[in-house]
């Protein structure tokens, strides 16, 4: 394969020595001799990553998706969606592994669509970065005002939340980052699981519960976003595995997360909503009673803390490697090289904090980045890695033809991620209209 990608080099318009080095050549090359050593994590402590970035603040949005279009249509969702997003892994991690010298999705972009598409995708990946980092930070500004009892300004909340996050994000390679992701893991299961008890020892009383509640388009979708987005977290697998001692482990890792995640989510959204009914709220956790919720809330501080940094030590470390690839800054302790990176983090972290105060739409907005970016990183351009190699490895069309249903599920995931951006959008844009026809939008910068 290696010959004939060499052969083909040049088939979308760029050559070898563009910002992509040649297939085969992998992102962080031999580090032996090197200060900074990138591939160190094992595949264990990727779940850890994965598990740490994606079962987080998104988890506590799927109780109330179940009172939209109720509890059998709903579980039947979060698990089609779980199994699908495991499909749409695997399909990453082979492109992955054929293409080692892919550190982002603005790499795979440039192999893909050439320099047009590393922008788009690279910018897609920075953008959707930020707006996760800020809507940690306002998970973050939920929970120490429900701790506090509200007696602080809300803005106040989200900076001193900001603060530890930025720090967090300092670490220069994600194994110090996958240490303390074990206990951001921890928390948000316990906090998950403290949530139900708490559900279950005060339920509501009078309580409704739908097995299937009949909804409009706009409605229904609305609802589907949550868990759609619940598993948005496949734009970072590019830069995890890359540092991995073995690539070739990453789907260890994906199984493990998409286990987890998918039973997690399943079990949360349903008991929850048994014990709470149609009045639940989103996030969840408000709904409980004061004491529990406070309880829950504070255990999951941590796990919105490191999701907050991981996300915005994501959009830093795209920027720092394509800036410092195949240069001595990447791989020592130069001035240089960390006062790069030490801008790169502050300006990403800050970037989130300043939208998550300072845009009163700023949660629809993150709605509409979600649709923009995460349906096609989740879903759709999964399906596109799959079709591009087949076609220009393998003979053309003619090796579409001998595998057509391999071919028809990467299509089909494709228009998958094409219909949820459409529709995804749609929704976000007509709630955003309709919260300031209703007079529901804030000024900036608001206490």
């Amino acid at each position: 394969m290696d010959k004939q990608w060499e052969a083909d080099v040049a088939y979308d318009g760029h050559s070898k020595t563009d910002a992509v080095a040649s297939h085969g050549a992998d992102v962080f090359g031999q580090e032996e001799n090197h200060q900074i050593k990138y591939k160190t994590l094992s595949w264990q402590l990727v779940a850890v990553l994965m598990i740490a970035e994606i079962v987080s603040n998104g988890m506590l949005s799927l109780p109330s998706s179940l009172a939209v279009v109720g509890i059998v249509p709903g579980l039947i969702l979060i698990v089609f969606l779980g199994i699908f997003a495991t499909y749409t892994a695997w399909l990453l991690v082979q492109f992955k592994l054929r293409h080692p010298e892919v550190h982002s999705m603005g790499d795979a972009g440039l192999i893909l669509f050439g320099p047009f598409g590393r922008e788009i995708l690279a910018g897609g990946t920075v953008i959707f970065a930020i707006f996760a980092t800020g809507g940690q930070l306002l998970a973050g500004q939920i929970a120490l005002a429900g701790l506090s009892d509200n007696k602080l300004c809300l803005m106040l909340y989200t900076g001193i939340f900001a603060i530890p996050t930025l720090i967090c994000s300092f670490p220069r390679t994600l194994d110090n980052l996958g240490w303390i992701s074990i206990p951001s893991v921890l928390s948000i299961m316990i906090a998950g699981i403290v949530g139900m008890v708490g559900a279950g020892i005060h339920p509501v009383p009078d309580r409704q519960i739908n097995i299937a509640a009949p909804t409009d388009f706009y409605s229904a979708f609305i609802s589907i976003t949550n868990p759609v987005f619940a598993y948005a977290g496949h734009f970072m697998f590019f830069i995890m595995v890359s540092e991995m001692k073995r690539p070739q482990d990453a789907m260890k890792a994906a199984y493990t997360l998409q286990i987890f995640a998918t039973t997690f989510y399943a079990v949360f959204a349903a008991v929850v909503y048994i014990y709470i009914g149609n009045g639940v709220a989103s996030p969840a956790f408000s709904s409980l009673d004061p004491k529990w919720m406070k309880a829950a809330y504070g255990i999951a501080l941590p796990n919105f803390l490191i999701a907050g940094s991981l996300y915005a030590h994501t959009a830093s470390k795209l920027f720092f490697v394509r800036i410092f690839r195949n240069s001595r800054h990447l791989h020592s302790h130069t001035l240089a090289g960390w006062g790069t990176w030490i801008v790169l983090v502050v300006i990403m972290n800050g970037a989130a904090f300043v939208l998550a105060v300072g845009v009163p739409i700023f949660n629809y907005l993150i709605g509409i980045a979600a649709s923009l970016f995460a349906a096609w990183f989740t879903y759709g351009i999964a399906g596109a890695f799959w079709l591009h190699d087949e076609y220009h490895d393998r003979g053309g069309a003619r090796a579409w033809a001998r595998k057509p249903v391999q071919t028809a599920l990467t299509a089909l995931t494709f228009l998958s991620g094409l219909f949820i951006c459409v529709a995804g959008t749609y929704v976000s844009i007509k709630a955003i209209v309709g919260a300031y026809q209703s007079g529901a939008v804030g000024a900036p910068f608001l206490c």
